[in-house]
């Protein structure tokens, strides 16, 4: 296959432009404003070319190319791909990214622009001109101007491919595709939305809003005041969110607009709650109604590109993009009905949504060699029943509803070593009170029925310990993940996948009788220490997992959506039973490098992904 490395140009304005707050990729580039200046473009690593022109001028350049046996390459590929496949319909047989693959490499929360990379890998210098191209249109450029404006794409074309072969040489093969899998969802959209059912749904909320608020009695004096506002939300039910105040040293409450648990309310369950908070930051619009009036300008605009974020997260899962966060639709209450249901199959498709049933419980008993559980998990056993009845002291077929529940987040919860506090908060968060003793017996019978488990934890521990003095501690199932060793200020836990889970700048300090890991997460110092190892590690091994079977499922149907531990595809209404076997199928198969864990699915099908669950 060729590489094209490719980068456009494009007409931005000090009010149109990707840097404004409420412009997302989607909408930019759908914009009637939207123009190609022009396009740098570079084959394998022959002489790169810069092409202006009119619209159809380059759409007939770009058709030249033999993209149907061509890696579209381009730095931030989802607004490249996109442009070039929705205004001049090329469709590459793969796409590949520099900034993904610098992510994966260096994390998501680096310096990844491609001035950054390329000052880092010491490969050249990338200009600035377009500075000095605000606010004009290709007609606007004198020639000489245009032409160090093709100067400046060609430079960056280059640097671009440059880059790729600096990051590619030892990066996976294997994730290369799953990149393209994951922009291809973008670039490549198959979703339409529910115009009508969204409209309807803004016009509601908006009626219910403005009627909460009347009925509540609010004001402007209760808003404002600190103490009136938190009365406000206690009636609510809402305990209110409380802050250390750096002037006065004492608790004072979390109102402000940079106060993130404040900010957190804006996305409650409660309507109410959503409808005050927003109130109170001077917001005209509530979370619930930004969202939907946001889908409602996409499915103006033509179908829903899906904008899923490769390698989001520390642990190299997927997040949200563009403004819209798919990783995170409301799954409660009319809001999240109306949302999901809004999300439509194309005519004589049908979409199936797939999750792995429990992954990351049976990642955990699989890596620590918990056999008992493993092999309940394999018998297809109730593990949350078995965990109640030891818990109660009870037959599993005298288990309760609620035993059950408790059992269930006890299997869940504590596989990281949760402490008894947390876990009795936990339980309270569902609506389930026990008291901090009977919180500590139930962490203690986890504890003592997961020896193994327990086990992994403490060797975690020691792995830590060991990679603040340059060494490495293998821990878990043999040859499955690798610590490194090379510094600590580059510690960091090799993957089946051939990358790593990274713990940079590794340090510990003394603190009483116990020592305390950290290390550089972002710009941020971070807690560590062996069960959060272990945490980090299950949901690294099951976002491979889930990684592989993407790739499994996409050699016959189109993936559409991933969201944490599901796949979300869509399928001609006539292979539906046969799609829906498939699918479950490749969901059940371990990868090689996963022998034995025993994994499982469930399944819904539907019109819409709303009615996927009932399917």
């Amino acid at each position: 296959m060729d590489l094209i490395t490719l980068d456009f140009e494009t007409y931005y304005d000090k009010d149109y432009s990707l840097r404004k707050r409420n412009v997302t990729l989607e909408s930019y580039i759908r914009d009637p404003r939207f123009e190609v200046i022009g396009v740098g473009l570079k084959v394998n690593d022959g002489d790169t070319e810069w092409a202006s022109g009119t619209h159809e001028q380059i759409k007939e350049y770009l058709h030249t190319f033999n993209w149907k046996n061509s890696v579209l390459l381009a730095h931030n590929t989802m607004f490249d791909g996109a442009i070039i496949s929705w205004l001049f319909d090329v469709h590459p047989r793969l796409y590949a990214d520099t900034l993904c693959i610098a992510r994966a490499i260096y994390g998501s929360q680096s310096s990844l622009s491609l001035d950054a990379l390329v000052k880092k890998h010491n490969i050249g210098v990338k200009g600035k001109e377009v500075l000095d191209a605000i606010g004009k249109r290709r007609g606007d450029f004198t020639e000489e101007e245009l032409d160090r404006y093709g100067d400046y794409c060609v430079n960056d074309v280059e640097l671009t491919y440059q880059l790729f072969k600096k990051l590619s040489r030892k990066f996976p093969r294997q994730e290369l595709r799953i990149i393209d899998a994951s922009l291809r969802m973008f670039t490549e959209p198959m979703l339409d939305l529910d115009l009508g059912k969204l409209e309807q749904h803004l016009e509601d909320i908006r009626d219910k809003k403005d009627l909460m608020l009347a009925e509540s009695g609010v004001t402007k004096a209760n808003l404002m005041s600190n103490f009136k506002f938190a009365e406000l939300l206690e009636k609510l039910g809402v305990s209110p969110p409380m802050k250390t105040s750096p002037a006065t040293g004492k608790e004072t409450h979390a109102f402000a607009k940079t106060d993130e648990g404040f900010n957190n309310l804006l996305e409650h369950e409660d309507p109410k709650v959503q409808a005050l908070v927003a109130a109170r930051l001077g917001n005209k619009s509530t979370l619930e109604e930004t969202r939907t009036q946001r889908f409602i300008d996409i499915a103006k605009r033509g179908l829903l590109p899906v904008p899923v974020k490769y390698y989001a997260a520390h642990t190299g899962r997927w997040g949200g993009d563009d403004k819209i966060n798919m990783q995170n639709l409301p799954s409660r209450g009319e809001y999240g009905k109306v949302l999901k249901g809004s999300i439509i199959a194309p005519k004589g498709h049908t979409l199936i949504d797939c999750d792995s049933s429990q992954i990351e419980a049976r990642v955990l008993a699989w890596l620590a060699e918990q056999d008992d559980l493993l092999q309940a998990f394999t018998n297809g056993e109730d593990v949350y029943v078995k965990m109640a009845a030891v818990i109660y002291g009870v037959p599993e077929e005298k288990v309760t509803k609620q035993q059950r529940f408790v059992g269930k987040t006890t299997i869940l919860g504590c596989g990281y070593g949760m402490g008894a506090a947390r876990f009795k908060d936990q339980l309270q968060s569902f609506g389930f009170d026990i008291d901090l003793a009977e919180a500590k017996r139930i962490v203690q019978i986890y504890r003592n029925e997961n020896g193994a488990i327990y086990s992994l934890w403490r060797k975690a521990q020691d792995m830590l310990a060991d990679m603040t003095k340059n060494t490495a501690t293998p821990f878990g199932r043999g040859g499955v993940i690798i610590p490194t060793s090379t510094t600590f200020t580059r510690a960091a836990i090799r993957l089946p996948s051939g990358l790593n889970i990274l713990y940079s700048s590794l340090q510990w300090v003394q603190e009483e009788e116990r020592i305390q890991y950290s290390f550089i997460k972002g710009r941020k110092r971070v807690g560590i220490y062996g069960g959060k190892v272990i945490e980090n590690v299950c949901q690294a091994l099951a976002r491979c997992i889930i990684g592989e079977q993407i790739l499994d499922v996409a050699k016959k149907y189109r993936v559409v959506l991933t969201v944490h531990d599901s796949i979300i595809c869509c399928v001609p209404d006539e292979e539906l039973t046969q799609a829906r076997g498939y699918v479950e199928a490749c969901m059940r198969i371990a990868p090689k490098w996963a022998e034995g864990i025993p994994l499982d699915c469930e399944s819904g099908y539907g019109k819409s992904y709303g009615e996927c669950s009932d399917g």
